[in-house]
């Protein structure tokens, strides 16, 4: 994997992990709602369901490419365009108000995740964009996927962490942090193809 795939790979990872989603919103209202320590449960949910997410991703690119192979071109094209859509949708998006919990628990924070359709587009996206042109190993793609959840869950702890701070900047400067990452989303498509 070429070293301009692999950065691209990772600007794809990183926007997808921080910006706003379920699992994120759902930690910074906690926070600010429970603060840290009666969070944690949930916290430590939304982080197991990440991993148990991806490795499912994992496995599913795995048996596809095994078994399939022909089908990842037709999934790099329906990649694209989930990065597409996603770029437009931070372009033109604007801060919402979190959701009020009335308890923080792993079982929701967990279940979040596994219904969290954002994730699995994520991890399929990335693994079958950026990875299987290089490899179908399954060890490989494990590899991306515990990369791709350890990615989530730090940005979700950076949500936790700084909660406030970053609520506030971004409300702040919503529209050109977001212009910023959809057009680094457009730069990741470009290099699907390169």
């Amino acid at each position: 994997m070429s070293g301009y795939v692999l950065g691209n790979f990772f600007i794809y990872a990183v926007i997808n992990a921080f910006t706003p989603g379920p699992g994120n919103i759902l930690a910074l209202n906690t926070t600010t709602n429970y603060g840290l320590r009666k969070g944690r449960p949930l916290f430590l949910g939304i982080f197991a369901g990440y991993y148990v997410v991806q490795t499912a991703c994992s496995i599913f690119v795995y048996g596809v490419s095994t078994f399939l192979p022909s089908v990842l071109d037709w999934m790099k094209y329906i990649g694209a365009a989930y990065i597409l859509w996603l770029a437009v949708h931070i372009a033109i998006s604007r801060p919402e108000e979190g959701r009020t919990e009335k308890s923080a628990s792993f079982f929701e924070g967990f279940l979040l995740q596994l219904i969290n359709v954002k994730i699995y587009l994520f991890g399929i996206t990335a693994l079958t964009g950026y990875v299987t042109d290089y490899s179908n190993t399954f060890s490989i793609l494990f590899f991306f996927g515990l990369l791709i959840a350890s990615m989530g869950t730090i940005a979700t702890a950076s949500w936790i962490g700084m909660g406030m701070l970053i609520q506030k900047a971004y409300r702040k400067h919503y529209r050109i942090i977001n212009i910023i990452l959809a057009l680094s989303l457009l730069e990741c498509i470009y290099s699907m193809f390169k």
